[in-house]
């Protein structure tokens, strides 16, 4: 359990400020991250990489010399913003494009890859290469659903040490994208990590037992089985591994045994032992080995292996000069060390983001002009969305356990998250601005604070809801069912999900369809609201029976059968609560 701690809500701020501290002269503290604290060398490929916080030294402490040139973090296992990425990128970028580099999660992938349109648009080359390395997440034959864990650390090795020594984007992207094909990871957990402010952790492994599979989100196994000596362990671990050696391979490998967060070194020192014989055993050279904590899961107890299949270009890269605040390797040039004064925390202070900005802020004029009845209907937006914010405060508790029995038990948290930053930002909405305007506020807030895939996928649907209504000629039942529409089909389009594949589009199309309906028969906006959250309950209650197939719930889908998704029941409580706001609102 997580036991220095001010507040969960500025656990990952202060803990990039201390390490920013800690280590001045390799990192500054940057707006959504931590960068270099030199600048790249003018026409220099900027590797920026990135995910949820918790998972030290993965992601800031894989930023240095040798390595990326920047981390985007996110909160407590979840995925960074859209304009967290953006802004990192833009703090390093130095002519010679930039490749984004992170773990294959829905969020990430939304998040970074909006990034990656943006940054587009403005004329900067840039690259994605998704780190695909977990054996557990998917078969084989599926790779490109797999996710990223520890293998992350040698695919941001490979790409920072290449643009390190002046490799163009071409050749950054195709050294990454080799060593993603080349590495393979299996963990096992012998115990759950709590979230910092918790108290009690988001699962546990029966006693005398260890659970194969695990996720380093807080993710359990996808099967327990009994706790086993060192030697033995070391064989559960590596052979998968060996039996998905690459076509072609070498018998040169990069071994690494991770610590997820709670096991000491000495114990990794006895794996990595048995590991390191057995390799021997196979015919297989070690290369450059590193045992250690290096991709965690907060205080997670549990161990991963990892093996990178090398070639000569890639031995090369694994093996070369690096300085990060986790890994030294070689003797890179070390640059003087300033330790910054008291209350400061790197060369570069980072700035808070519009969209979060404080409640004391001065509200800005709006940017157009809106109708009075947009203006009437940002009015009613602002109680719904305070109104929101407090039902899923009551919710977040229930919402984050269910969210914890096949996933990182994040939802209730991230919820919370992204409603209080969509109240914050339209406190700083002058009055005078029209729906769209205030939803498009809302949305970028809530994408920017909460992360993760939902926070993408709501603030995108908020934005796209309020520009319909900006456009309707009247805001009446019928624009709203077409907002609705509309704001579906956008999250649809972002997200990937289809009906049945248990996410909160469940709950969703029933709801829209309900609504639909209704209004189509005559009924008033209240009633129909009435019948579309009843639809929405009923069938977030059904998805109990569904099995996940997408996010980080689909490696552990029968661990999830007989529970309802946590989007789809989140989803219910906020459109519950906006037909009785309104109830409310009709009858003052």
């Amino acid at each position: 359990m997580t036991k220095i701690i001010t507040d969960p809500d500025v656990f990952v701020a202060e803990s990039l400020d201390g390490l920013v501290l800690a280590h001045s002269d390799i990192l500054r503290r940057v707006d959504g991250g931590v960068a270099r604290a030199q600048a790249l060398p003018a026409g220099q490929v900027a590797v920026v990489v990135g995910g949820g916080s918790g998972h030290y030294p993965g992601f800031a402490g894989a930023v240095g010399e040798g390595f990326a040139a920047a981390a985007v973090c996110g909160n407590i296992f979840s995925s960074p913003s859209t304009a967290q990425a953006i802004r990192v990128a833009d703090e390093v970028e130095a002519g010679g494009g930039i490749l984004f580099s992170y773990g294959n999660y829905a969020g990430d992938v939304i998040h970074f890859g909006e990034a990656e349109r943006r940054l587009r648009t403005r004329g900067v080359d840039v690259r994605t290469v998704l780190v695909t390395d977990d054996i557990a997440s998917a078969p084989a034959e599926h790779v490109d659903q797999r996710r990223g864990i520890a293998g992350d650390l040698c695919v941001f090795r490979i790409a920072g040490a290449s643009a390190s020594r002046g490799d163009a984007i071409d050749e950054v992207e195709r050294l990454a994208l080799a060593a993603n094909a080349r590495t393979r990871t299996l963990g096992v957990a012998f115990s759950g990590c709590t979230l910092p402010g918790a108290t009690e952790p988001l699962f546990r492994v029966p006693e005398g037992m260890m659970s194969i599979g695990l996720g380093i989100h807080g993710e359990p196994g996808i099967r327990d089985v009994p706790l086993e000596t060192a030697d033995r362990l070391a064989l559960t671990l590596l052979h998968p591994l060996l039996e998905e050696r690459p076509h072609g391979a070498s018998d040169r490998v990069a071994l690494l045994v991770n610590g997820l967060g709670a096991v000491t070194q000495e114990e990794l020192f006895v794996l990595f032992r048995h590991v390191y014989e057995e390799l021997v055993r196979h015919g297989l050279t070690v290369v450059a080995p590193l045992c250690g904590d290096l991709v965690t899961s907060l205080d997670m107890g549990g161990v991963s292996v990892t093996l990178m299949w090398l070639d000569d270009e890639l031995e090369e890269l694994w093996c070369s000069p690096a300085r990060t605040a986790a890994l030294v390797r070689g003797n890179p040039v070390r640059q003087p060390s300033v330790l910054p004064a008291p209350g400061e925390s790197g060369r570069r202070a980072p700035t808070e983001s519009p969209a979060l900005a404080g409640r004391d802020a001065e509200p800005s004029a709006p940017r157009r002009s809106a109708s009075a009845e947009s203006v009437r209907a940002a009015t009613v937006a602002r109680d719904l969305l305070g109104a929101a914010r407090d039902a899923i405060a009551v919710e977040a508790d229930a919402l984050g356990a269910l969210d914890a029995i096949a996933g990182d038990g994040d939802h209730g948290v991230g919820m919370l998250r992204g409603l209080e930053a969509t109240c914050t930002a339209v406190e700083r909405v002058v009055p005078e601005a029209g729906i769209g305007e205030l939803l498009e506020a809302a949305g970028d807030a809530w994408a920017d604070r909460a992360g993760g895939t939902s926070g993408a996928l709501w603030g995108a649907a908020l934005a796209e809801f309020g520009a319909v209504l900006e456009r309707s000629p009247t805001i009446d039942g019928a624009a709203v069912a077409e907002a609705v529409m509309r704001a579906r089909e956008r999250l649809v389009q972002l997200g990937g999900a289809e009906p049945g594949d248990k996410t909160m589009l469940d709950a969703l199309l029933p709801f829209e369809q309900a609504l639909k309906s209704a209004i189509e028969s005559g009924a008033d906006l209240i009633d129909a609201l009435a019948a579309g959250a009843f639809e929405a309950e009923r069938a977030a209650d059904a998805t109990a029976a569904l099995s996940p197939k997408r996010g980080r719930a689909r490696p552990l889908a029968e661990r999830s059968i007989g529970h309802p998704d946590p989007g789809a029941v989140s989803f219910a409580v906020i459109v519950r609560t906006t037909h009785s706001v309104m109830v409310e609102r009709n009858r003052t």
